[in-house]
């Protein structure tokens, strides 16, 4: 098993992986959740997945397992900036405006964590060796772009991963159901780990 970061610098030398995740997040998000989400050719992907972002597989003979999208809070493009913002001002009809109990950071020490996944192909066994490899990755790349902290609106079980690996952790905003699952806002402080 492998966790590779992938940017629009490395793309090239990771051969079809960014397309292979773009792939997952389609089976894991509109086929298997139902999402209404944009897609084309069996890729999913929106507004956020641009130069500014990074983006986490984790993957294993050519099987992506999981995978993570990270955006920075500063990012912009056109009028959108990073998606609990866009969702925060209405831009985003998908998401509730009122995620979160304040206004969204916008700040270079401050990165976003979205479209979170574990394919569900993974079996129950591997399931958690596979998620600590992603959050892993997903902390190391934060660290690697000078975040502090972390936000993310992901399924309420997130928080859990990451206190089980010693990063803390804060609910940052109501619990809401999206897609018919419990989601809420996070905020993960990066700045060390708790074991």
């Amino acid at each position: 098993m492998q966790t590779t970061i992938l940017s629009f610098h490395n793309f090239h030398t990771h051969g079809a992986l960014f397309t292979d995740v773009l792939r997952a997040r389609h089976e894991s998000f509109i086929v298997q959740r139902n999402w209404d989400l944009p897609a084309v050719d069996g890729m999913e992907f929106d507004q956020y997945d641009t130069p500014q972002s990074r983006w986490i597989a984790v993957h294993q003979l050519g099987d992506v397992l999981a995978g993570i999208r990270m955006t920075p809070t500063t990012a912009r493009c056109g009028i959108y900036s990073y998606m609990i913002r866009d969702a925060q001002l209405g831009l985003l009809s998908t998401i509730p405006s009122d995620l979160l109990y304040d206004h969204a950071p916008v700040c270079p020490t401050v990165w976003e964590a979205s479209r979170v996944f574990v394919s569900h192909d993974v079996p129950a066994e591997a399931r958690g060796q596979v998620q600590a490899a992603l959050m892993e990755g997903m902390v190391r790349t934060a660290r690697s772009e000078g975040a502090a902290r972390l936000l993310g609106l992901c399924p309420r079980v997130w928080m859990r991963w990451m206190r089980r690996l010693g990063y803390e952790t804060a609910h940052v905003g109501p619990c809401l159901d999206i897609g018919g699952s419990p989601n809420q806002a996070i905020m993960m402080d990066l700045r060390g780990a708790l074991h």
